[in-house]
C-alpha cells in the first residue's frame, strides 16, 4: 500500500510536472516556432543547446544548475540581490531544473509540427491582411494541436520520471523537494522491496497510458527518438 508519505511525493511530483510543462509551453513555443521559420546561422547552435539533455547525463547538468544557481553562481548572486535566497533546494529550484531537462520533449515536436505546416496557409492568411498574432492563433495553433498535444504530454511525462536532475538540484527534503523517483530510491536503499513497488508500479502505469494516449486516441506514429 502506498504511505502517506508516498502520496505526498506523488501530488508534489504531479504538481512540479504541471507547473514545468505550462512553463515549457510557454516558453517553448516561440522558441520552437522561431527556429521552424528562421534561416539564421543561429539555428544549428539553438537547436543543439535546446536538445542538449537529450545526450547529457543528468546529473552533469545537475550540477551545472547547482553551480549556477547556487549563491556563488551567476544567477544565485541575481536572486539573492532579489531578496529572493539561492533557488537550490527549493520548490522554484526544482521546477527550473525540471522545465530545462525536459525543454527538448517540448520543444522538437512543437518544431516539427510548425515545419510541417509549410508557408502556404500563412501566405493566405496574409493575403486577407491578417496580423501575425492573428494568423498564429487563428491559424498556426489549430494546425499544430497534435504537436501541443504530444509536446506537452512528453515533457509532463518526463519531468515525473526525471530522478538525476531532481536529486541534485532539488535534494531530498520531505513535502519540499522530494519526488516520486526519490522516494522510489530511498525505500530500495532501505530494503523496503513492497514500498518501492507500489510507487514504482504506479510510474509503471502512468507511463503505458501516456504512451497509449499517444498512439491510440492522439493517433500518432510510434515516438522516435527526437533527435531523429
Amino acid at each position: 500500500m502506498l504511505t502517506p508519505a508516498d502520496i505526498e511525493t506523488l501530488l508534489l511530483t504531479f504538481k512540479v510536472a504541471s507547473l514545468a510543462t505550462a512553463l515549457m509551453l510557454l516558453l517553448g513555443t516561440p522558441l520552437a516556432w522561431w527556429l521552424a521559420r528562421t534561416r539564421s546561422g543561429w539555428k544549428g547552435i539553438i537547436n543543439a543547446v535546446v536538445a542538449l539533455p537529450l545526450v547529457l547525463p543528468p546529473t552533469v547538468l545537475g550540477f551545472y544548475l547547482l553551480v549556477l544557481m547556487g549563491p556563488a553562481g551567476a544567477v544565485g548572486k541575481i536572486t539573492t540581490w532579489l531578496g529572493l535566497g539561492s533557488l537550490p533546494f527549493t520548490f522554484a529550484g526544482l521546477v527550473i531544473a525540471s522545465v530545462l531537462y525536459s525543454m527538448p520533449f517540448v520543444v522538437q515536436p512543437l518544431q516539427a509540427s510548425f515545419t510541417s505546416i509549410g508557408a502556404q496557409p500563412l501566405e493566405a492568411a496574409a493575403t486577407l491582411r491578417a496580423g501575425p498574432l492573428d494568423t498564429f492563433f487563428s491559424i498556426v495553433v489549430p494546425l499544430a494541436k497534435p504537436g501541443f498535444m504530444t509536446g506537452a504530454i512528453l515533457g509532463f511525462a518526463h519531468t515525473v520520471g526525471e530522478f538525476g536532475v531532481v536529486l541534485m538540484v532539488g535534494g531530498n527534503i520531505p513535502d519540499k523537494t522530494r519526488v516520486v523517483s526519490v522516494q522510489i530510491y530511498n525505500h530500495v536503499e532501505a530494503l523496503e522491496y513492497s514500498e518501492a513497488h507500489w510507487l514504482a508500479g504506479c510510474l509503471l502505469v502512468f507511463s503505458f497510458s501516456v504512451l497509449l494516449v499517444l498512439y491510440t486516441v492522439l493517433k500518432t506514429q510510434p515516438v522516435a527518438h527526437p533527435l531523429k
